[in-house]
């Protein structure tokens, strides 16, 4: 039954689930997590990738990537394209369900939410202040720094001088922490096409209690953004040869 797809699938999954969970905490009234701020947003986040890292490689991918910007920056520092189409479509379902899934758990909160962008944000990102090339430009850093050092913690160079196999999914973790509380207040740090997408998509069809529109005009810097700077981690982790 494991399978590469399924562990990508299930990975990405629990990412959500966990992750639009704190969201939806912090958020949404009557949450015993209503208003715990920003420290417990992007902690939550952290916990959410190294659980979903975690259950990915357990469940048959022991690439585990669990964003298609991921996917994207291995494909280019490896000249492998052929899981990109497949594991980024698992990535978009599974980032899809959780999200349904945060919304089946906190059912009655959402009609006591009024504040309509509130209820978008449990879902997928919205920036700060909306400026596209400002906006693209914090999604493009901010997956860059991602995926290169995510490269740099499994790289063999590491590997031969610590024991990072069997903690690296905890160290992703800290590494998604560190960009939220450094690079994260402008966008929401999305630095994950699946992430803001899938769990967009579920907003638009799911039947929230006065719920707005979900933003289309924003969707592309999340989905662009996170691409562009995976590549280019991509190409320097082969310049540097990790």
């Amino acid at each position: 039954m494991a399978s590469p797809l399924l562990g990508e699938f299930v990975g990405t999954f629990i990412l959500i689930l966990l992750g639009d969970g704190v969201v939806a905490g912090v958020l949404l009234k009557r949450s015993k997590g209503e208003n715990a701020g920003w420290l417990a947003l992007t902690s939550g986040w952290a916990f959410a990738v190294f659980a979903g890292v975690f259950t990915a490689i357990a469940s048959g991918s022991s690439d585990a990537h669990l964003n298609p910007a991921v996917t994207l920056s291995a494909a280019v520092a490896t000249g492998d394209f052929s899981k990109l189409v497949p594991y980024s479509l698992a990535q978009l379902a599974g980032a899809f369900l959780g999200a349904v899934v945060v919304w089946i758990h906190y059912l009655p909160h959402w009609a006591l939410t009024d504040d309509k962008n509130l209820k978008l944000g449990t879902f997928c990102t919205i920036p700060a202040i909306r400026h596209t090339g400002a906006n693209l430009a914090s999604e493009v850093i901010g997956t860059f720094v991602l995926t290169l050092v995510a490269g740099a913690i499994f790289s063999g160079r590491v590997a031969t001088t610590g024991p990072v196999a069997g903690v690296g999914p905890l160290l992703v973790g800290c590494l998604v922490w560190g960009i939220g509380l450094s690079l994260g207040g402008t966008t929401g740090y999305a630095i994950n096409p699946a992430r803001d997408l899938g769990p967009r998509l579920a907003h638009a069809l799911l039947p929230i209690a006065g719920k707005r529109d979900s933003d289309w005009g924003y969707a592309a810097i999340p989905v662009v953004g996170p691409l562009i700077g995976g590549a280019l981690g991509g190409l320097v982790t082969a310049a540097v040869g990790f």
